[in-house]
């Protein structure tokens, strides 16, 4: 009922910028929450940024000042700016919506194909 693509990724050098952005559609009447997780290989999946529809926003502490979230609730879009890229911040970038259920890809455990971000030193 609701499908989530994200784009953006791909390869930058330490201290360099992405861009990316995530689009929702389907069956929803209402996305409360959007944020983005990632997962770098061989470790958890972890919590990246999130962004209410009013506009409040909330940042993991490593990426706190380096990060920013937003959207375009009319669009049911999500996009976060990446500065100052650090080799740790290579992952696979997945974004989420929280609607009236719940956390439609993490109440679930499926997260798709996500957008690969690597950061060469």
């Amino acid at each position: 009922q609701v499908q989530l693509v994200e784009s953006g990724g791909g390869l930058v050098q330490a201290g360099g910028s992405l861009r990316l952005s995530c689009a929702a559609s389907g069956s929803i009447f209402s996305i409360n929450v959007m944020g983005w997780y990632r997962q770098a290989p061989g470790k958890q999946r972890e919590f990246v940024a999130t962004i209410t529809t009013g506009g409040s926003t909330n940042y993991a502490d490593s990426v706190k000042g380096r990060f920013t979230i937003s959207r375009d609730n009319a669009k049911n879009t999500a996009s976060l700016q990446m500065n100052n890229l650090k080799p740790e911040d290579t992952a696979v970038y997945y974004c989420d919506v929280r609607i009236h259920s719940g956390w439609y890809r993490r109440d679930s455990d499926s997260w798709g194909q996500g957008t690969q971000v690597t950061v060469s030193s």
